[in-house]
């Protein structure tokens, strides 16, 4: 059955259009759809998501419930930075919690607030990072640090921003 395109509403859905049709605009396709999606915004946009059910033809409710059921599908922006703080039971037992208080400390977050104002930092906690014989854990952008203390993790981000402000 050959489904019809839905018209991109200018500049801003050409890359979704492009990763839709690549994966053939199958709705059996949704999840890798998602992270390619994702890849390229950082995050699942409301608008992106609606688009995407209206392309491969499935309900908004729909893809929404994949993009929330999966903890690696994120519906908030992040930060051009992600820090993951293990806090799975061999990191907790390590003290995780105060690295993850100095971190969000250094950073300005307070409450419920993940990302910092200037978009730069998105720190989150995780349940494992596979690496308990490292514990305390910390990942930023990939690369893993073990052994983490509140000191050496702030140290590990003022590191990231001076980079940044070169």
């Amino acid at each position: 059955m050959n489904k019809r395109k839905p018209e991109p509403t200018g500049r801003k859905f050409v890359k979704v259009c492009d990763i839709l049709d690549r994966h053939g605009r199958k709705a059996s396709r949704l999840v890798p759809i998602l992270q390619a999606v994702q890849e390229e915004y950082r995050y699942l946009p409301e608008e992106v998501l609606t688009y995407v059910a209206t392309a491969l033809d499935v309900s908004p409710a729909r893809v929404y419930g994949v993009a929330t059921f999966y903890a690696h599908f994120a519906i908030q922006p992040k930060g051009k930075h992600l820090v993951r703080l293990c806090d799975g039971t061999a990191c907790h037992v390590k003290d995780s919690v105060p690295i993850l208080e100095a971190v969000r400390k250094r950073l300005g977050l307070e409450g419920k607030i993940n990302t910092t104002q200037d978009m730069m930092f998105t720190v989150e906690t995780v349940a494992c990072l596979g690496a308990c014989g490292l514990a305390p854990v910390m990942v930023i952008d990939d690369q893993v640090h073990g052994q983490m203390s509140p000191q050496s993790a702030v140290k590990l981000v003022e590191d990231v921003i001076t980079k940044e402000a070169q």
